[in-house]
């Protein structure tokens, strides 16, 4: 799990057919963007503040100092950061499950509770989890301290199946073995899947971020956002049990494609957005929690096979492939806010909030009055 603050927002969207159906080439018109942010300026006050707050932050050097800090803290943890982040991980998860009751798994005696967790060190998460739901078993993985992830601090029992190991090199899982040879990564793909087809999850937390520590592969480096969010939501949903529960770490409620991947996951599922009030509070991330997810509807079994083949693209296209992919997924924004613009307003109004209000309070937003950014 990781906690740096400002990842990048490249998020898999919508599946493709409907994105075909609906879509708007970002580069046909220019306008990428700017059918949403104008509908929320006119139609959600508390993005309208935000937006305001972001303009004055961008004319602020200090705000720079204090996320700069953060990075350094992230990317440089000794043990006792360590440590402050799993207890602050903890205390989110606690956070969610009062807010929505998510966390809390409901089974059919005698079955017991299974959860996923794609990202699990230090183990926050999990652990809390895992207390609310007595007698729950896991299977949790996280990338290699060796790779530039974190340790594992909490405690592994034998209900905990954990793996060191980079998901987005889980070819199997993702439904393909025939690895072309000229990969400069052809030998380190898993050929082997790790979950098998009728396990299911009853619980499961999509909130893997890319770490700048991560020792990678060159070609990876501008499309690993795209390929860990499509890895995490291909084999999370495809893995959830029908009416499961999913926790996805989100960012920017403003942008396209992240708005057009709640869309997705709203027609067969019941959404909620939660923003902790101290941790995310200034920072564009929040979490989209889905429950009573009809895992077996084809709209959900489109969206796994969207995922998958973004994943391929992603890993094993030219840059001219991707690019043309990701503008094939990308949803028309017009369509956007006329299907779901009410609900998102609705959903986001305490997202923007507290953000809001925590940049309005933050010192940097002060401080550095003189020090204006060159914006030419």
């Amino acid at each position: 799990m990781s906690s740096e603050p400002e990842p990048s927002t490249d998020t898999p969207s919508v599946p493709s057919s409907l994105a075909r159906a609906t879509r708007l080439c970002p580069d046909a018109s220019g306008q990428s963007g700017r059918v949403l942010k104008a509908y929320l300026l006119q139609n959600a006050p508390e993005y309208r503040v935000l937006d305001a707050l972001r303009q004055k932050g961008w004319e602020n050097k200090a705000g720079d100092t204090f996320f700069a800090k953060q990075r350094q803290q992230a990317d440089h943890a000794d043990e006792k950061t360590v440590r402050f982040f799993y207890n602050m991980m903890k205390g989110i998860a606690s956070e969610i499950n009062r807010a929505t009751g998510a966390l809390r798994v409901h089974v059919k005696w005698p079955g017991r509770a299974r959860i996923l967790d794609f990202c699990a060190a230090p183990g926050g998460f999990l652990e809390t989890a895992m207390g609310m739901n007595r007698g729950a078993e896991a299977t949790g993985f996280s990338l290699p301290p060796t790779h530039g992830g974190h340790e594992i601090i909490m405690p592994l029992g034998p209900a905990v199946t954990f793996q060191y190991a980079d998901v987005t090199m889980f070819a199997a899982d993702m439904g393909f073995t025939d690895i072309p040879q000229d990969n400069p990564e052809a030998e380190s793909f898993e050929l082997v899947p790790h979950i098998q087809d009728g396990q299911r999850f009853h619980l499961v937390f999509c909130d893997g971020q890319v770490l700048r520590t991560h020792v990678r592969a060159a070609y990876r480096e501008h499309w690993e956002a795209r390929r860990l969010a499509a890895t995490q939501l291909a084999i999370g949903l495809e893995h959830v049990s029908l009416g499961g529960t999913m926790v996805v770490l989100l960012h920017k409620l403003d942008a396209a494609d992240t708005v057009g991947l709640i869309y997705t996951f709203s027609r067969f599922s019941t959404i909620q957005l939660f923003k902790p009030t101290r941790a995310h509070a200034k920072r564009s991330s929040f979490y989209m929690v889905a429950t009573n997810i009809q895992s077996n509807s084809p709209l959900a079994r489109e969206a796994v096979e969207s995922w998958k083949q973004m994943w391929r693209v992603m890993t094993f296209g030219s840059d001219e492939e991707r690019k043309n992919k990701v503008a094939e997924d990308h949803m028309d924004e017009q369509m956007l806010v006329e299907q779901f613009g009410p609900q998102l307003v609705r959903l986001g109004r305490e997202i923007w909030d507290i953000q809001a209000r925590a940049l309005e309070k933050a010192p940097f937003m002060q401080a550095g009055q003189n020090g204006h950014r060159t914006t030419g």
